[in-house]
């Protein structure tokens, strides 16, 4: 079991910037790749960003494309704990923010069946 908790929402303007913070407990947090999704107001839950292993490279990012340029997705496995910074928000950003676990290191892929664990989500707010 890997249990993933969030934190570092909030209500932030348009323009703002948040960085949000998932820790992890359980299994071995190195072991997995990580990712964020997000879920709008009546809407469906949808991949933001991961980071995984490529090849020899263990911190490869994807990302999606409307977050391109604006959000960086980082790890570090001492302290099990993945992060996002987020830039140059809009309100469309506006969206539960849930980490995920995925026990398979290499490869895209990143649909929620994909995911072995979830966070409980975070909310993040962006007004105009």
């Amino acid at each position: 079991q890997v249990q993933l908790v969030e934190s570092g929402g909030g209500l932030v303007q348009a323009g703002g910037s948040l960085r949000l913070s998932c820790a992890a407990s359980g299994r071995i947090f190195s072991a997995y790749a990580m990712g964020w999704f997000r879920q709008p107001p009546g809407k469906e839950r949808e991949f933001v960003a991961a980071i995984r292993r490529s090849g020899t490279n263990p911190y490869y990012a994807d990302y999606a494309d409307f977050v391109k340029g604006r959000f960086t997705i980082s790890r570090d496995n001492a302290k099990n704990t993945v992060y996002l910074q987020m830039n140059s928000l809009k309100p469309e950003d506006t969206a539960v923010y849930y980490c995920a676990a995925r026990a398979r290191q290499y490869g895209r892929g990143w649909e929620p069946s994909e995911i072995n664990y979830w966070g409980q989500g975070t909310q993040v707010t962006v007004s105009s």
